[in-house]
């Protein structure tokens, strides 16, 4: 039976932002924080939340030798009517966070346990969800391996926390589109690896390609695979979506991209819509042939951070794809739209993917 949570509230409230449109993303963190240890043997104990605070390591924390670490991102929104604030599919990070857990050799944490702490702290932190549109509370659970000894082997203890930070756009232009290099030297993950998992080495083995290509122009990076260095798999923070001859159109999982909650959202939405949606392998010589042809007409990144990024320039090497104007396309706009309002509470949810806090 897991622990019930203890709540101690912080004597030392911080000052909230009072200009919410310049909120940015993972700046600014709440007063408090969620948090659970597990020891083998013993298993999960001592679930709390407390002020949000540094946390105690041993220099020898397998974490910063081993990189035993996973991670979620996940958002609570106020409702444009006033009824409350409600989490958009909480349980489905809940069961990503396990199955990292399973590929990292790290101990699972209860799907319903894990939305009932994701629920708690926002109960605490009710006052930090901000109230401007496009804005949010983010959450970002997190499991770390800690203890205090050396050696290449699964720890043996292990702290998962949640932190709190409340938001604005992922990208300092908001919904401008984005400009993407497309990567031909470095590669991020590979079959057989952890690509599926959301661990921190995966975005440690993006930053050299992400800082050249920032120094050149560019937002993100456009990964593809690492075996024959031709078929797209996902941008840095994003997964990958193209609109060719009126089809949507997204690489498949498989154990080298991460399982988006957006990008599977937005794959239902579309067709619910109509839509026609692959999702198969996609040569980026394939995307240049629709360019060619003008069967190309949009090309978006799916994510919990930004929602939905248009592109509006791709390049590779020397050749450069210039998309929808410079401005959001009409299939994104609606996805958008559509989705934003189920978070929200503005458009009706059908699915049943938003959890009242």
């Amino acid at each position: 039976m897991l622990p019930e949570i203890k709540i101690i509230k912080t004597e030392n409230p911080k000052a909230k932002p009072t200009d919410e449109s310049t909120l940015g993303f993972g700046k600014t963190f709440s007063d408090h924080m969620f948090m659970i240890e597990y020891d083998e043997g013993q298993g999960w104990h001592d679930a709390r939340i407390v002020p949000y605070g540094p946390i105690p390591l041993y220099p020898a924390a397998p974490v910063l030798h081993y990189a035993q670490e996973i991670f979620e991102g996940l958002k609570a929104y106020r409702r444009t009517d006033g009824n409350g604030i409600q989490l958009f599919r909480p349980e489905e990070n809940a069961k990503r966070m396990n199955n990292s857990a399973e590929r990292m050799c790290m101990p699972t944490l209860d799907v319903d346990y894990q939305v009932a702490a994701m629920k708690a702290l926002v109960k605490v932190e009710e006052e930090w969800v901000p109230h401007r549109p496009g804005t949010s509370l983010y959450l970002r659970p997190t499991m770390i391996a800690t203890g205090n000894e050396l050696g290449v082997h699964p720890s043996k203890h292990y702290l998962y926390y949640i932190i709190c930070a409340p938001s604005g756009a992922y990208y300092k232009n908001g919904m401008a589109p984005v400009r993407i290099r497309i990567e031909d030297r470095y590669v991020r993950a590979v079959r057989g690896g952890i690509g599926a998992c959301k661990t921190g080495g995966n975005y440690a083995a993006s930053l050299k390609a992400g800082a050249e290509a920032a120094k050149d122009g560019f937002d993100q990076v456009l990964w593809l695979d690492g075996r024959e260095n031709r078929y797209v798999q996902e941008v840095g923070a994003m997964n990958m979506m193209f609109v060719i001859d009126g089809k949507l159109m997204t690489a498949p999982i498989e154990d080298c991209i991460l399982p988006g909650i957006t990008r599977k959202s937005i794959m239902q939405l579309a067709a619910d819509k109509g839509m026609i949606v692959e999702e198969r392998p996609i040569d980026i010589a394939e995307i240049f042939e629709a360019y060619e042809k003008g069967t190309l007409t949009e090309a978006f990144g799916t994510g919990t951070a930004a929602v939905i990024s248009p592109v509006g320039e791709m390049c590779y090497k020397d050749r450069s794809m210039k998309l929808s104007g410079g401005k959001i396309g009409p299939v994104a706009q609606a996805m958008y739209d559509t989705l934003v309002g189920i978070q929200t509470g503005a458009v009706e949810d059908p699915y049943n993917w938003t959890t009242p806090v």
